[in-house]
C-alpha cells in the first residue's frame, strides 16, 4: 500500500487532495500547523465523503522550522507539497512572503531526499509562469498562449503585475528545480501549476478564487471589474497531483492545471445567475470602467492590488497534463457553480 504525505491538510486544495488520495486507496500523513486543527481536517474529510479518513496520521509541522519534519516523512512513498504562505495583506518588504515560500520549500524536499521518498509534487502556480512579461496594448495579450516553458519574470524588467506573492511563487519553484538539480541524490520532482482554483469547498478554508464568487453571492461586488481569470475545479487539481505522482512520464516535469480559456469576472457572474436563479440574485449584472477602479483603488487598499490586472487576459495551454496526464478537466462554468453550490449549500453566505 502507497503511502503519501501532504502538507498541509488544512488548506482548500490539500484537503482535498487526502479526500482523493484516501478514494484511490493510498494512506496519507499530512501536516498541520497546529494539531488543534485536527478536527477541522476530519470535518472537511467528512463533508467530502472519503472513505477511512480516521486512518490519516497527522504532524503538526510548519514551514517556517524544522521540528516535525523528520516525522512527518518517515514512511512516505511520495510527498505532495501543497502547503503555502499566503499573505493576508501585501507584506510592508518583499522578504516576507518570499523567504518563507523559498525556505519552506526546501525544507519539505531536504526531508523528503532524507528519508528516501520516490518523488515529490509540488504544488507551485500560474503565478509563476505567466506575470511580468509585460502586456500589449490596452487590451491585454495578443495571440500569446503561456505553457509549460514559460516562466514568470522576477528581476528589475519585471511589470507591475508581479506582486510580492506572485515573485514568491516563482522563486520558490526554481529554488526547488535547482536543488533537485544540485542535490536531489535520485529524489523526483514534479510540479504542478494551478491557476485559479475554484470547486466545491468542504469548509470555512478555502482559496482566494473562491472569494470572488462569495462576493458575487452576498452583494459585496456591485459591479464587475474588467479582470478575467483563469480557472481549474479543485477536484481536477487534485487529481492531477496524484497522476503527477505515479506517471513515469511525469517526472522532472511541470504541468499547467486549468479549465479552458479565462473567463471574465462578468462571465462568471453570468454563469452564477443562469445557473442558481434566485440564490444568485445579488450577482453584478454589469462591469465597472476600469478609470472608476483605479479611483476607487486611491482609497481601498484591497482594489489597489488588482490595477495592473485591469483589462489583462492571459491565456494559458491544458494540452500537457492532456496528452500526458490523461487530464480531463471541467468547464469554468462547472467550476464556478460547484463553488456558489457549496458555499449555498454549507450556510457560508451569512454573517
Amino acid at each position: 500500500m502507497t503511502h503519501v504525505l501532504v502538507t498541509g491538510g488544512t488548506g482548500f486544495l490539500g484537503s482535498h487532495t487526502i479526500a482523493r488520495l484516501l478514494s484511490a486507496g493510498h494512506t496519507v500523513t499530512t501536516t498541520v500547523r497546529s494539531l488543534a486543527r485536527r478536527s477541522d481536517v476530519e470535518r472537511m474529510l467528512a463533508v467530502a465523503g472519503a472513505p477511512h479518513a480516521g486512518s490519516v496520521s497527522y504532524v503538526e509541522a510548519d514551514l517556517t522550522s524544522d521540528r516535525g519534519w523528520e516525522e512527518a516523512v518517515t514512511g512516505a512513498d511520495y510527498v505532495l507539497h501543497v502547503a503555502s504562505p499566503f499573505p493576508a495583506a501585501r507584506p510592508g518588504n518583499e522578504d516576507e512572503v518570499i523567504v518563507p515560500a523559498r525556505e519552506g520549500t526546501l525544507r519539505v524536499l531536504r526531508a523528503a531526499r532524507k528519508a528516501g521518498v520516490r518523488r515529490t509534487v509540488l504544488t507551485s502556480s500560474f503565478a509563476a509562469v505567466g506575470y511580468g512579461h509585460g502586456r500589449t496594448g490596452q487590451t491585454g495579450w495578443t495571440g500569446r498562449i503561456f505553457d509549460e516553458d514559460d516562466w514568470t519574470r522576477t528581476d528589475a524588467t519585471a511589470g507591475r503585475d508581479v506582486s510580492p506573492y506572485i515573485k514568491s511563487k516563482a522563486v520558490a519553484e526554481r529554488a526547488a528545480w535547482d536543488f533537485v538539480e544540485r542535490e536531489g541524490d535520485g529524489l523526483e520532482l514534479t510540479v504542478v501549476n494551478p491557476v485559479g482554483i475554484f470547486g466545491p469547498v468542504l469548509g470555512p478554508d478555502y482559496s482566494a478564487s473562491i472569494g470572488i464568487v462569495h462576493a458575487m453571492l452576498t452583494g459585496g461586488m456591485r459591479a464587475a471589474p474588467p479582470i478575467w481569470t483563469n480557472t481549474v475545479d479543485v477536484r481536477d487539481a487534485a487529481d492531477l497531483h496524484l497522476r503527477a505522482m505515479t506517471a513515469p512520464q511525469a517526472a522532472g516535469q511541470r504541468y499547467l492545471a486549468l479549465a479552458g480559456e479565462p473567463v471574465s469576472f462578468h462571465d462568471i457572474a453570468l454563469t452564477l445567475r443562469a445557473r442558481l436563479g434566485e440564490a444568485a440574485a445579488k450577482a453584478p449584472t454589469g462591469t465597472a470602467p476600469a478609470w472608476l477602479v483605479r479611483l476607487l483603488a486611491t482609497v481601498d487598499p484591497a482594489l489597489r492590488e488588482t490595477v495592473p490586472q485591469l483589462g489583462v487576459v492571459r491565456r494559458a495551454s491544458n494540452a500537457k497534463a492532456r496528452k500526458e496526464l490523461d487530464g480531463s478537466p471541467r468547464s469554468n462554468e462547472d467550476a464556478v457553480t460547484a463553488t456558489a453550490e457549496s458555499l449555498v449549500r454549507l450556510g457560508l453566505l451569512s454573517g
